[in-house]
């Protein structure tokens, strides 16, 4: 089962090529701060602008550099089958501990349509695999029929969930039963996931919070309420504002203030705007994030 606070990476870049030394040393903090899991490669990590060499890269870096310290969910999704498939197999080559895979975007698959896509890769990949759910991106919502259908796969084992909605956890574990694991795909919906059922969260904000986002998560797992309570809090405005425009966007500006890697992205993405800046300034200080905390990865 995967739980807890889980990084979606950002990929650093540097003159426009892949930084691979912030990438390793991010990698590294993660594990060190206490991270439960890592995913590379997802929309967090600018996938859609990555090559196919460079998405594979990702993946294989991340897994030589874990060392099985903590799981890898890479990202594989595609709104093309093959390609997803494609991707699925080389992050299990790569020693990958799941996958990640994302409803077809732009496609618009009816729900019959996403199980035959999301059976066809497990199928091949025969990797454990998170399902992802992102209307706001994806357009088309996954149905909770269609999530417990697909549960019933033995290599489908769990659903980030970004819809939003923390009911439909209740209702999934009703249908797909307590050990598909849920994972919230919504920094600012952790608490009530949590409390509806879920088992954790794949998290924007833990690139630059690790440690307190996962002390939160462990508390929550505890039975600590007012420590949850108190790290819920101080996180709030990061689970906000680093979503004020396009991500990852804000959350790369967080991290070159905190020196982790540059505040560079590949167009369309372009870096956040002056006002943004402001938002995640004020947020970093509210969670008591000092600026330039790590050496300058410039």
């Amino acid at each position: 089962m995967f739980r807890g606070s889980i990084t979606a990476l950002v990929t650093p870049f540097k003159d426009g090529k892949i930084d691979w030394k912030a990438f390793d040393n991010l990698v590294e903090w993660q594990i060190e701060q206490g991270s439960h899991g890592l995913v590379p490669c997802g929309t967090t990590g600018e996938s859609p602008t990555l090559s196919h060499d460079e998405h594979m890269a990702i993946v294989k870096r991340c897994v030589d550099v874990v060392k099985g310290r903590i799981p890898v969910i890479a990202g594989t999704g595609s709104n093309s089958t093959s390609e997803a498939i494609e991707l699925s197999v080389a992050a299990k080559d790569a020693g990958a501990d799941a996958h990640l895979s994302v409803v077809p975007y732009y496609n618009k698959p009816s729900q019959a349509g996403m199980i035959a896509h999301f059976t066809a890769i497990a199928d091949a990949a025969a990797l454990p695999m998170i399902l992802y759910n992102i209307p706001g991106r994806s357009v088309v919502d996954m149905g909770n029929e269609t999530i417990a259908t697909l549960a019933k796969h033995k290599h489908i084992v769990g659903v980030k969930d970004a819809t939003g909605n923390v009911a439909r956890v209740a209702e999934l574990v009703a249908m797909a039963g307590k050990d598909f694991c849920q994972l919230s795909g919504n920094d600012d919906c952790v608490a009530g996931f949590l409390a509806q059922g879920g088992h954790g969260v794949i998290s924007v904000v833990s690139n630059v919070a690790p440690r307190m986002h996962a002390d939160m998560v462990e508390a929550w797992e505890a039975g600590d309420l007012k420590t949850f309570a108190a790290l819920r809090d101080k996180l709030a405005p990061l689970a906000r504002d680093l979503f004020c425009e396009s991500s990852p966007a804000p959350v790369k500006y967080a991290a070159q203030r905190l020196g982790l890697c540059r505040d560079e992205l590949r167009l369309p993405l372009i870096p956040a705007s002056e006002a943004a800046r402001a938002k995640v300034d004020a947020a970093l200080a509210h969670a008591g994030l000092s600026v330039a905390s790590k050496a300058s990865a410039a």
